[in-house]
């Protein structure tokens, strides 16, 4: 064992939260979390949500009004997040919204290449917390993500 490798302190530059509008509870222990290392190690604070093919109905799917709409909900919820956190004194905050796939596809293959995080906070899935159902993205990202993810109780 290298002894200057385990005294080198461990430093998060781009944090990457996940933004669950469906589940209000661990998204906001996630964001506290999330706001309170990102001020800790004077990081970048990247705030997502996805907007899911699944949220969109077979209706409004043809109507480019209803889309249009879902889409600056989205917006909106995530402006609210990079808002509060500035409320809380960041400076450095990007709101990034995407959609189209499941969640942890669209994070994996998308939100994490373009915005180069080194951490991901999720909160856990507070809806169903007693389910079999792999409802939450947090354990999926847990697996699958190049970059260390937290997932807040």
């Amino acid at each position: 064992m290298d002894k200057t490798e385990i005294q080198d302190p461990l430093v998060y530059r781009r944090i990457l939260l996940t933004v669950d509008e469906d589940d209000h509870e661990s998204t906001t222990r996630a964001f506290r979390f999330a706001i309170t290392l990102a001020h800790d190690y004077d990081a970048t604070l990247g705030i997502v949500s996805v907007m899911e093919s699944e949220d969109i109905n077979i209706f409004d799917s043809l109507t480019p009004s209803k889309i249009r709409e879902k889409r600056d909900d989205l917006k909106q919820a995530v402006e609210q997040y990079v808002q509060a956190a500035e409320d809380n004194g960041l400076n450095k905050v990007e709101p990034l919204a995407y959609e189209g796939g499941d969640v942890d596809d669209v994070i994996l293959e998308r939100v994490i290449p373009d915005f180069q995080p080194d951490l991901i906070v999720t909160g856990a899935d507070t809806q169903f917390p007693h389910s079999k159902i792999s409802g939450a993205i947090g354990p999926r990202l847990a697996k699958r993500a190049p970059v260390s993810v937290i997932v807040v109780r």
